[in-house]
């Protein structure tokens, strides 16, 4: 096979509208195809094959991330998205931990990227290329179990991990949503969600280019374009996070009532609405079926294993449940004994199947160590009833789930104790009705410290989502007989902040 199916299918689409980006500008799959072929070139260099070298990128969304994904893939190597949002520190971490030898940035993102490469002694490629004659290469012969991309997500070490999935997971994971939901290439769809996290990347844009479907895409997410788009675009589909559908609903408060009925002539044009990454309030499913007459579609997933759960396209749709296993993925529930949940009793998400992850990216021990044979444990802890399973919460208490995004505890803290009036801290997750989860911190202070201090410091050493929203000062931070912070106890000490 000379490349991933992909392109067979791009190739297929090559006439359509692939995208529309930021600037209102159509991009057709031929474009894109010859594009990223172009960049392909330049990235092997005279060579005939990456070999699995490591091609970081840093692009807003839109055409140049595709061209770069796509050129990773057609020159052998894998592609690792960098999150635009994220200090440097972090992208350094990211660029070393891989041993990524190239760093590909566009124009927006050059100045940031481009002195890093230097000072790493990276490879620095600028998209887009210069004009000219079209850079040509012979396809290299990319076999569907080579590693095809790696996605960072937050690991239980305090450091993000690097989850590496082969071409035949990404193309498994694909096929398994682009047929449970029955994608066409006549499908349009809205693109708000960042482009380092599978949500964005599988279940929006690859589903979308597979599809020959054609994906409108915005910088970052907006309330007000995205319901100017829901007007203007014709959309067929919709796939946001809990907190998009909570600041939408607010922004829809905010506006006239003629806006209203404008936008209103839209509704009928969708014939799915997802919501997903993290769990959806019923006050917020139930507000958004009152103003467009859609019930958004739950489902659970991760970056590991794609989508593993999902309600029924066709049928009913359960407040609080996320359906039941997509084709071709096996679940199951396994209690505190290793065996078998007993039947609607609570158990530890395992999961099997084409689309799991091949393994973390040079973390040989976190690999086995996530494996029990060929099933992987979620972490995640879910009761099957008879209308699907439903998700409880997390067997850790050291991840916080905050507008879709996981994030470790233990990387944030090990952060946050560089700050000179910090002692110790403990980072937990407190419930809220917009983000799911918000931040809060605890700290053993040896100065004097408030929130605003403490975020305006942290703005430079970490992403936005990561950095706490509540913080309280306590003498002691409670601990166990071994010294280790209890973090239920920590927890307890915003109870107020919740209530």
């Amino acid at each position: 096979m000379p490349l991933p199916t992909v392109f067979d299918r791009a190739e297929r689409f090559r006439a359509r509208i692939a995208l529309i980006g930021p600037d209102r500008k159509p991009w057709t799959y031929h474009e894109l195809l010859e594009r990223s072929r172009a960049l392909a070139s330049v990235l092997l260099d005279g060579r005939r094959d990456l070999a699995e070298s490591r091609i970081a990128f840093l692009t807003n969304p839109g055409s140049d991330y595709v061209i770069a994904q796509w050129a990773a893939w057609q020159a052998g190597g894998i592609a690792v998205p960098l999150a635009v949002m994220h200090p440097e520190p972090e992208l350094e971490f990211v660029i070393r931990d891989c041993d990524a030898s190239v760093i590909v940035a566009d124009s927006a993102f050059a100045s940031r990227a481009s002195p890093l490469a230097r000072r790493l002694g990276r490879r620095f490629i600028q998209i887009p290329l210069d004009g000219g004659t079209p850079r040509t290469h012979d396809d290299c012969d990319v076999a569907t179990d080579r590693r095809a991309m790696i996605v960072y997500t937050s690991g239980s070490t305090g450091k993000p991990k690097g989850v590496v999935t082969t071409h035949a997971n990404i193309e498994a994971q694909i096929e398994t949503l682009t047929a449970a939901w029955e994608w066409t290439a006549e499908d349009r769809i809205l693109l708000t969600l960042p482009l380092h996290h599978v949500h964005g990347i599988i279940n929006v844009l690859g589903c979308a280019l597979w599809s020959g479907a054609t994906c409108t895409v915005l910088e970052r997410f907006d309330p007000e374009r995205v319901w100017q788009s829901f007007e203007n675009d014709a959309l067929t589909l919709f796939m946001a996070v809990p907190t998009i559908y909570r600041r939408l609903i607010e922004h829809w408060k905010s506006i006239s009532s003629g806006q209203r009925q404008h936008i209103k002539t839209s509704f009928p044009e969708f014939r799915l609405m997802v919501s997903g990454s993290a769990a959806l309030p019923e006050q917020t499913l139930s507000e958004w079926k009152e103003i467009t007459g859609h019930t958004l579609l739950e489902r659970y997933g991760m970056t590991e294993i794609g989508m593993a759960l999902s309600n029924p396209l066709h049928g009913e749709r359960v407040p609080g449940h996320v359906g039941l296993p997509l084709p071709g993925i096996e679940i199951k529930l396994v209690g505190e004994d290793g065996g078998p949940a007993p039947t609607h009793t609570p158990g530890e998400i395992y999961a099997r199947g084409p689309g799991v992850f091949r393994e973390y990216w040079n973390r040989p021990d976190e690999t086995h160590a996530a494996f029990e044979g060929e099933w992987f444990k979620t972490g995640d802890v879910a009761i099957l009833h008879d209308s699907g399973y439903r998700i409880l919460g997390r067997q850790s208490v050291d991840f916080v789930k905050s507008g879709g995004y996981k994030v470790s505890a233990l990387e944030v803290e090990e952060v946050l104790r560089f700050h000179p009036a910090v002692s110790e801290c403990a980072v937990v997750g407190i419930p809220d009705t917009e983000w799911g989860e918000r931040l809060a911190v605890a700290i053993e202070a040896s100065d004097e410290i408030s929130i605003e201090m403490l975020r305006n410091w942290a703005q430079a050493r970490l992403a936005p989502y990561k950095i706490p929203s509540v913080l309280k000062t306590v003498g002691h931070l409670p601990r166990n007989a071994l010294g280790k912070v209890v973090k239920p106890e920590v927890t307890a000490l915003f109870l107020d902040e919740v209530s």
